[in-house]
């Protein structure tokens, strides 16, 4: 809030680029616009610094059992993060996006 009256000649155009992206756009290029946007406090559809930490942890290579240990440990990220954003007003089903 405080940066988008201090600065919005800065915030206008970060807002219009994460208003531009669309299911088509390259992911790269989709990821370094949430970056960019997270990093002005806008929120965004995925979150970069969780894909970034899910792209440190390539599977490949690991044992069978340290693949499941990061499967259990993704369902409880999202075991921990469905009450958080089932309580908040501004979550939404959509039927188009099945999310």
């Amino acid at each position: 809030q405080v940066f988008s009256q201090r600065c919005p000649f800065l915030l206008g155009p970060i807002e219009s680029l994460v208003a531009e992206v669309t299911p088509d756009t390259d992911i790269q290029v989709t990821l370094s616009i949430f970056e960019l946007a997270s990093a002005a406090g806008i929120p965004c559809e995925v979150d970069p610094a969780l894909v970034t930490a899910l792209a440190g942890h390539r599977t490949e290579g690991l044992s069978p059992e340290e693949e499941y240990k990061v499967s259990c440990l993704l369902l409880v990220f999202v075991a921990v993060s469905l009450p958080l954003l089932a309580a908040d007003p501004a979550s939404l089903y959509s039927p188009e996006l099945d999310g």
